[in-house]
C-alpha cells in the first residue's frame, strides 16, 4: 500500500493530501472492516498491523476496557511510528456479575473459538435471571506526539436462549436486541454499526478526532 511522504503535526501520514491513516492494534479482520466502514466517512483509512509492517503481541494486563485499549494502542503506535487505534470490547452479563467482561476474548481459556465461548456462556446462563447484558467498547487512539483520544460506547441487550444468525463475530449470535427482535448476528453490517457499542464509540471518537484535527 503506497503512502505519501510527509508527517503532519500529529505524526499523521497524509494520503493524497487530505486523508489520514491509523494502524489498528488488532489482528481481527472483521473489526478492521467495521472501523473502516465508520471512519472512512472522515477520510480516514484504518490499516492492519501487517500493512504497517509491524506485528505486536500485547499482553492485556488491564482490569478495565480503558486500560487494555490504551496498552494496545500505545504499543502499536510505538512499534509503527504512526497513530494507532485500539478497541477493547467485551460482553458484560448482569447475572454473571459482569463476566466475561474484559476477559470476553479469553472466556473459558485459550482452547475455545467464538462458538465454544458463546456455548459456554449459554451453559453458564442456564436457569439464570435476569438475562440482561451489555456490550462495551472503548476506543483509544495514541499519537506519536503523546496525545491520546478515547471514547466509550455501550449497547444494552439480553442473552438469547440459543444462537441465531450467521453474521458478525464473537458473541453476536447470542446477543439479542429486544427493540429490533434480532441478535447482532441477524443484523446487516449497516444495521449493526448504527446501534452497536463499537458503532457508538466510533461515532463519539470520530467527533473527538474531528475536533482534535481542527485544533492541530
Amino acid at each position: 500500500m503506497e503512502e505519501t511522504e510527509g508527517q503532519g503535526p500529529v505524526g499523521v501520514v497524509n494520503m493524497e493530501g487530505n486523508g489520514m491513516k491509523l494502524v489498528l492494534a488488532s489482528k481481527n479482520q472483521k473489526k478492521l472492516v467495521e472501523m473502516n466502514d465508520i471512519l472512512s466517512q472522515l477520510g480516514i483509512q484504518v490499516c492492519s498491523e501487517a500493512e504497517a509492517g509491524v506485528d505486536v503481541e500485547v499482553e492485556e494486563t488491564g482490569t478495565t476496557f480503558e486500560e487494555n485499549s490504551l496498552l494496545k494502542a500505545k504499543a502499536v503506535m510505538e512499534a509503527s511510528g504512526l497513530p494507532a487505534i485500539a478497541d477493547d470490547s467485551g460482553l458484560c452479563v448482569d447475572a454473571l456479575n459482569g463476566a466475561p467482561g474484559v476477559y470476553s476474548a479469553r472466556y473459558g481459556g485459550e482452547g475455545l473459538d467464538d462458538v465454544g465461548r458463546y456455548r459456554l456462556l449459554l451453559e453458564n446462563m442456564r436457569g439464570q435471571m435476569p438475562r440482561t447484558a451489555r456490550f462495551v467498547s472503548v476506543i483509544t487512539c495514541c499519537f506519536p506526539n503523546g496525545d491520546v483520544l478515547t471514547a466509550r460506547g455501550e449497547c444494552p441487550g439480553t442473552i438469547a436462549f440459543a444462537p441465531m444468525g450467521e453474521g458478525g463475530f464473537g458473541y453476536d449470535p447470542v446477543f439479542f436486541l429486544p427493540p429490533l427482535k434480532k441478535t447482532f448476528a441477524q443484523l446487516s453490517p449497516e444495521e449493526k454499526n448504527a446501534v452497536s457499542h463499537r458503532g457508538k464509540a466510533l461515532e463519539l471518537f470520530r467527533a473527538r478526532l474531528e475536533e482534535y484535527l481542527k485544533e492541530n
